[in-house]
């Protein structure tokens, strides 16, 4: 087994060396022809272009804040079918959401929101997946609002952004569809 490996590192040092010499250089001019080439720094990838070990000065994009109350600002398309609307008001003093303090189920319970005109909370929320049951109350899991909703701002992107959304009803830019979905199944 030995001999096998002694014999591998052979034939690969002497095709190493040969190509050296195809190429009439040594070995020490190839490798300082590698070495020669442009480096890439780690700050320079990447979108933030700083550097990558401290945070120290670092501040987030930014983005100009939806100032309107609630009920009253334009409300933005859905980014794709199903996805998580965004949240179209100020969020101002409804931040952090809490086990024992969650302002958008005042406005968002689907028995409230069209007296308001927010949008109703989805059923998705009031489904337990794990055991496939429909709730009576907010399934705990889909408790902490802001985990998927975000407030919505007029930033400009960072990358060039291409995707078009392909919506199977045009309602679906304003509502989500996700449960009927779900219960489709596979098919």
């Amino acid at each position: 087994m030995k001999k096998l490996i002694i014999t591998a590192l052979s034939a690969t040092l002497i095709l190493g060396l040969s190509a050296c010499a195809d190429k009439g250089e040594t070995k020490t001019q190839a490798k300082s022809a590698e070495t020669s080439k442009p480096t890439v720094t780690e700050e320079s990838l990447g979108l933030r272009k700083e550097n990558l070990y401290t945070e120290s000065g670092v501040a987030p994009v930014k983005k100009v804040d939806v100032a309107a109350a609630p009920g009253t600002a334009k409300r933005f398309e859905r980014s794709y079918e199903n996805a998580p609307p965004l949240i179209p008001h100020s969020v101002d003093g409804l931040l952090p959401i809490t086990k024992n303090n969650n302002a958008c189920l005042g406005c968002h319970m689907p028995e409230v929101a069209s007296s308001v005109g927010a949008t109703p909370i989805s059923k998705t929320h009031f489904m337990d997946f794990r055991h496939q049951k429909m709730l009576d109350h907010l399934a705990e899991q889909r408790y902490n609002c802001s985990q998927c909703h975000v407030p919505q701002a007029n930033v400009k992107p960072l990358v060039k952004n291409n995707f078009t959304p392909d919506y199977r009803s045009p309602s679906e830019k304003k509502k989500s569809t996700l449960i009927d979905t779900l219960n489709e199944g596979v098919k």
